[in-house]
C-alpha cells in the first residue's frame, strides 16, 4: 500500500518546439506559469544538423514557419519538413508518460495522432481572441515574418472584427533589434485603430508584450500565456498550480 504521506508524483507537460532545445526563451515563463509542474522538452530540429536545416528552407507554396535554435538564432524551414518530426515528438512525448502535450507553434498542423491532451494554440487562439473581441471592429495580428501576413483567415475565422496584420520578429538577434520592430508594428496597428492585439507566434515573450502594451495602451494576447494558462487548468490536480 502507498504511503500516505509520500508527496504524489508531480504532473509533467511535454513541450514540443518546432525548433531546437532547450528553449531559454519559453520555459522560465512556462515555469512560471505552471508552478509545480515537470516540463519535459522536445525539438522538432533536435540532433539535425545547420547544413540540413539550411536544405529544409520553404519551397514554393509551402507554409513558411521560424523559429528559435539552441544558440539563440534563429531559422526559416518549410512545414512540410517539420510536420512529420513534430508528430514524432508528440508520439515519443506521450510514450514517455507525460500528462499532456504543449504544440509550441501557432502554426496549422492538421490531423495528428494522439491519446492524451495535446494544447494547440492554432484551435486555441482564434477562439478565445473571438470571445473577448465581441464587439470590436478591429483585431491586430502580429506575426513574425512578412510571408506571414496574409491573412490568416481559417484561424481568425470567428473573429467578426476586420484583422490587421503586422509584422515584427521575435527573433531579431538583440533586444533593441526586436523592441525596434515591435514599436514599428505597434505604430501599423495605431494608424488601422486596432482595439485588441494578438501576438501570434509562441517566440513572443512577456516582456515584448510590455513594449506593445506601453506603445498602444490597448489589451496585447500573449499566445504562448493563453496556451499555458489553460494547461494550468488542465493540469491542476488539486495542488497550487
Amino acid at each position: 500500500m502507498a504511503d500516505p504521506t509520500t508527496a504524489p508524483e508531480p504532473v509533467t507537460l511535454g513541450v514540443v518546439t518546432i525548433g531546437q532545445t532547450p528553449r531559454a526563451d519559453l520555459t522560465p515563463e512556462l515555469r512560471a506559469w505552471l508552478p509545480g509542474v515537470r516540463i519535459v522538452e522536445r525539438g522538432a530540429l533536435d540532433g539535425v544538423t545547420p547544413e540540413q536545416i539550411a536544405e529544409w528552407a520553404p519551397a514554393e507554396g509551402d507554409e513558411v514557419l521560424t523559429t528559435r535554435l539552441r544558440d539563440g538564432g534563429s531559422a526559416i524551414v518549410g512545414h512540410h519538413h517539420i510536420a512529420p518530426r513534430v508528430r514524432a515528438a508528440v508520439a515519443d512525448l506521450e510514450e514517455a508518460g507525460v500528462d499532456a502535450v504543449y504544440l509550441a507553434c501557432t502554426g496549422e498542423f492538421g490531423e495528428l495522432e494522439h491519446r492524451g491532451p495535446v494544447l494547440r494554440p492554432e484551435f486555441m487562439i482564434g477562439h478565445a481572441v473571438a470571445a473577448i473581441a465581441a464587439g470590436m471592429t478591429t483585431v491586430g495580428v502580429l506575426v513574425p515574418l512578412e510571408e506571414q501576413r496574409r491573412h490568416p483567415d481559417t484561424k481568425y475565422a470567428p473573429l467578426d472584427a476586420e484583422v490587421v496584420v503586422a509584422v515584427a520578429t521575435p527573433y531579431a538577434g538583440s533586444p533593441e533589434a526586436v523592441a525596434e520592430g515591435l514599436r514599428s508594428a505597434a505604430a501599423e496597428f495605431k494608424a488601422a485603430g486596432a482595439q485588441l492585439i494578438v501576438a501570434d507566434c509562441i517566440g513572443y515573450t512577456q516582456a515584448m508584450r510590455e513594449v506593445l502594451v506601453a506603445e498602444l495602451n490597448v489589451p496585447v494576447v500573449l499566445a504562448r500565456s493563453v496556451v499555458a494558462r489553460l494547461a494550468a487548468e488542465l493540469l491542476d490536480r488539486g495542488a497550487a498550480v
